[in-house]
């Protein structure tokens, strides 16, 4: 894996965890700092703890939380931390109890009693994060005991990571009400020129997002795809394998088998497969002439259509899936794939309908011709 990739994959490289990859972006980050400037408007960081490239979207998507996450109250008590350790120096201990009692008083929603359950699994979860990213060491006692007894301790140390977690902001963000803000005051610097902020936001898109599809807003932005698709095609050849593929209304960047940039699809599990099968089955469809093309490729179909489009796959290919996903209820199947085509952005919820993405007809899988269906699947995976 080469530095691009490793930078515009992780939130960042610690020194502390993985000192070898740490010096090896800090020698390599010379020859990409130009491309991450200019073309993706991406500043970079290197100090003492580690090496960062501040990753910002063209917008913001779905799949963009914290994914360890899925209440408010986490993302809450997350920012809480990160304002208890701009007060601790890098490798300064402390124990639990001083951060739940500054939790405790800093928090504005509703009062936090530590013996409720469903307030320490929240913190223990958000904890575990903070370690799992480097920006925290547990020196001793066990996170979970926590979580069975609120006058249980960990001592925990600081890292100094946390203070490059956020972003440094050039303007006042007190008075912003909506995450539209921080996306209209990421171009402020550069609002003279037109043709910088569309690069950037082509960039952007292109090496962040699933794809870029041509839309009112962004005719701009997909305009400049077309126009200068061979000098994009060779900048990004130049960095990592890849292919530039340009269609009437959308575009993607298609990896090398060796490159490693993010979440690619497919991805090596199971999931990724049944999607591609459904790929399969809705590429079909459209050609059979059941699902009507919008002007933008993609399909828009009602939730209950939706749903008999996913249980007609897991009856036509179900019995090559795994034990796991062939003896799911119908409405435990539907949940787990609707929740991960989403995630991928391959399909988006538009109040009663579905719009499916022309990517899920453009990439799909098909189980060779001599498959074992007698078996319930291979056999290695039973």
């Amino acid at each position: 894996m080469n530095a691009l990739e490793v930078l515009l994959s992780r939130r960042w490289v610690l020194k502390s965890r993985d000192r070898e990859l740490y010096y090896q972006m800090k020698d390599e980050i010379g020859g990409l700092k130009k491309f991450l400037m200019e073309k993706m408007g991406y500043q970079v960081i290197v100090n003492p703890y580690l090496v960062k490239v501040e990753k910002l979207p063209a917008k913001a998507e779905s799949w963009m939380g914290i994914q360890d996450f899925t209440s408010p109250t986490e993302y809450a008590f997350f920012c809480l931390i990160l304002m208890f350790l701009e007060d601790k120096e890098a490798e300064e201990q402390f124990v639990l109890s001083e951060l739940t009692e500054y939790v405790q008083g800093q928090y504005q929603q509703e009062k936090v009693d530590w013996t409720i359950y469903s307030y320490r699994r929240h913190l223990i979860k958000v904890m575990k994060y903070c370690v799992s990213i480097g920006i925290l060491n547990v020196d001793d006692g066990s996170q979970e005991n926590f979580a069975r007894d609120d006058s249980s301790e960990v001592l925990y140390e600081n890292t100094g990571a946390s203070r490059y977690f956020m972003r440094n902001f050039t303007q006042d963000i007190m008075d912003y009400s909506d995450y539209r803000d921080f996306l209209k005051a990421e171009w402020i610097d550069v609002n003279e020129d037109r043709g910088i902020v569309r690069r950037q936001r082509v960039y952007r898109s292109l090496l962040m997002s699933m794809g870029l599809y041509r839309t009112e807003e962004n005719e701009e932005d997909f305009a400049y795809v077309k126009n200068y698709r061979n000098m994009i095609q060779g900048e990004l050849e130049e960095l990592f394998p890849c292919e530039l593929q340009v269609y009437r209304s959308s575009a993607y960047l298609v990896l090398g088998e060796e490159c490693r940039l993010g979440r690619w699809l497919p991805e090596e599990n199971t999931l990724s497969d049944i999607v591609l099968l459904l790929g399969q089955l809705i590429r079909e469809k459209a050609e059979q002439g059941k699902f009507n093309l919008r002007t933008d490729e993609s399909i828009q179909i009602s939730m209950e259509e939706f749903r008999s489009l996913i249980e007609e796959c897991k009856g036509r290919f179900g019995s090559g899936f795994i034990k796991t996903y062939r003896e799911m209820t119908t409405e435990e199947f539907h949940r787990e794939l609707s929740a991960y085509l989403t995630n991928l952005e391959l399909v988006e919820r538009q109040r009663e309908n579905i719009v499916i993405r022309p990517v899920l007809g453009r990439v799909i899988g098909k189980y060779p011709a001599d498959f074992d269906w007698s078996g319930g699947g291979r056999k290695d995976e039973q």
